[in-house]
């Protein structure tokens, strides 16, 4: 493959937001500690102060999780170092997509990899670990539970409930993977049909693609790492701060003109049961968890949080911080929904004195095969073009390829030439006279507008090839109308070529904000 990059503005894909702070806006710099960069990166690892401690409990849970999955020495040697003083990790999270959902899943980790790299080559007195951070805890199953391949939808359907990441992989996915198996690579096979829950299956496939560069995967679901998060979520219990410090935060950039991504709450904690992840809420002197009949006395839910911090799940407003609290991180590595809620949180961070991590925009890419970038080249589609809005083109198009004035100009300037000149030998006559005559006018023109659009039309029936090629362009570059790293699985391209992503690795760069355009070479 061989890459171009745009300006992500012209694409049309992102946030004001987004690209104000992708463009170092300096009313932004209020709301982050440094914008990234080598040279900032460096700074924050510097700066680093991480307990021994933790860096202990992290190495140990890690240990722990790798249990029953086949690692080599790579992986083992990557988890030793966290113990070093000098190690730090950069970090991307998502859910627990389906066979891996939609491509910008992978585009992340690519990204947090070779920023690892790209970080280990400049400062080698210091080392750096990629982490992946999979979102078990989260309950939306309907978020999670298909991929998109060519067009088709593959669905599980389970009536199970509660964290993602517990869900057994029973006899419904079975049935569910009878209908995929001839297709899906054998990493994903032995994954899935060699694992008991989902979490399990998904570290087993993400460390069978990505283990070889020294990603490691940490779930944050551990009662070890919980327990050093412990009184965060005391205070969030009590003292309710994230709450009003987050909205203090939001309101800044509201003031700005900058939309809110998430929405602190009082208590910003789920309590977990078993099959289930709840709201914690207070009424009165009583913590009660929504949807369920438990509840808790002040005392009560101390208690249970002395006892069991892994049944305490944080919220969108808390999670990040959770993670900096347990891994010795410099950096986050999201999408732009991730990039403006990250910005929602500087406060937060402040408050508990844990340093905000540098907050990095991942890779972002549309990839063309050999029959798209045919299309493009039919058209004459430079890059920018390729994101120009349809109709605007196809209206440049016509114009442009019509062996016709489409709209008929001449005729126009003819008709109002011939009326300019009849209109003063009436205009003594009677009123009635002119005002009929201009009325004549009117319709006259707006008959040649019809007539122009008639031309139009013929012209783009004549056109229809070119236009056809442009429709089915959009549509490969935005299935569905979304982007197509949203949407389409990457086997669309690995099923093509086994090397896809190792190649992404040699193309991206996550200190480019650019806009990958990627050529495939195979036909």
């Amino acid at each position: 493959m061989n890459k171009t990059t745009v300006e992500p503005a012209c694409t049309g894909q992102f946030s004001q937001l987004f690209l104000d702070y992708i463009g170092d806006k300096p009313e932004l710099r209020q709301f982050y500690n440094l914008h990234p960069s080598l040279e900032n990166l460096g700074k924050l690892a510097k700066g680093r102060n991480f307990p021994q401690e933790n860096r202990e409990i992290l190495s140990s849970v890690l240990k722990q999780q790798y249990q029953g999955i086949e690692h080599g020495a790579l992986t083992a040697k990557q988890i030793d170092s966290l113990k070093q003083e000098n190690t730090f990790t950069v970090t991307t999270g998502h859910q627990l997509n389906l066979f891996t959902g939609p491509l910008y899943f992978i585009y992340k980790i690519v990204s947090t990899v070779r920023l690892a790299e790209r970080l280990n080559e400049q400062y080698p007195d210091m080392h750096f670990v990629p982490v992946y951070w999979m979102a078990t805890e989260d309950h939306d199953f309907e978020e999670i539970n298909y991929f998109k391949l060519d067009g088709k939808k593959y669905q599980w359907n389970s009536s199970q409930k509660g964290p993602v990441g517990e869900f057994l992989l029973d006899e419904s996915f079975k049935d569910f993977f009878k209908t995929v198996q001839h297709f899906v690579p054998d990493f994903f096979r032995e994954a899935y049909l060699n694992s008991k829950t989902l979490s399990e299956a998904v570290r087993k496939y993400v460390h069978a693609i990505f283990g070889s560069k020294g990603l490691l995967i940490l779930d944050g679901h551990s009662e070890d790492l919980k327990r050093v998060f412990g009184p965060v979520m005391k205070d969030d219990l009590l003292q309710h701060q994230a709450n009003s410090l987050c909205e203090k935060q939001t309101k800044a950039l509201d003031e700005l003109g900058y939309k809110s991504q998430v929405y602190p709450r009082q208590i910003n904690l789920f309590y977990m049961g078993s099959g289930s992840r709840e709201r914690l809420e207070k009424s009165g002197t009583i913590y009660k968890v929504l949807q369920t009949d438990l509840s808790f006395t002040e005392e009560e839910l101390l208690e249970e949080l002395e006892k069991h911090p892994e049944r305490f799940s944080p919220n969108v407003v808390l999670r990040p911080l959770y993670q900096e609290m347990v891994l010795p991180n410099i950096a986050y590595l999201g999408g732009p929904a991730e990039v403006a809620y990250w910005l929602q949180l500087k406060r937060v961070f402040d408050c508990y004195k844990v340093p905000l991590p540098a907050i990095m925009p991942r890779n972002f890419a549309v990839v063309l095969n050999k029959y798209a970038q045919r299309k493009a080249e039919k058209l004459g589609l430079k890059e920018k073009d390729l994101f120009e809005d349809f109709l605007e083109w196809k209206r440049a198009f016509v114009v442009s390829n019509a062996q016709t004035d489409i709209h008929l100009t001449e005729e126009k300037e003819a008709l109002e030439k011939l009326f300019a000149q009849v209109k003063p030998k009436i205009s003594g006559l009677e009123k009635s006279l002119v005002n009929a005559f201009e009325a004549g006018e009117v319709r006259a023109q707006k008959i040649l507008d019809q007539l122009a659009n008639k031309v139009r039309k013929a012209e783009e029936r004549k056109l229809q090839t070119g236009i056809r090629q442009r429709v089915e362009l959009l549509d490969y570059m935005n299935p569905g109308g979304s982007p197509q790293e949203r949407v389409e699985n990457f086997m669309k391209f690995y099923l093509e070529d086994d090397g896809f992503v190792e190649k992404l690795f040699g193309l991206f760069d996550p200190l480019d904000f650019g806009y990958m355009i990627l050529r495939t070479e195979n036909e």
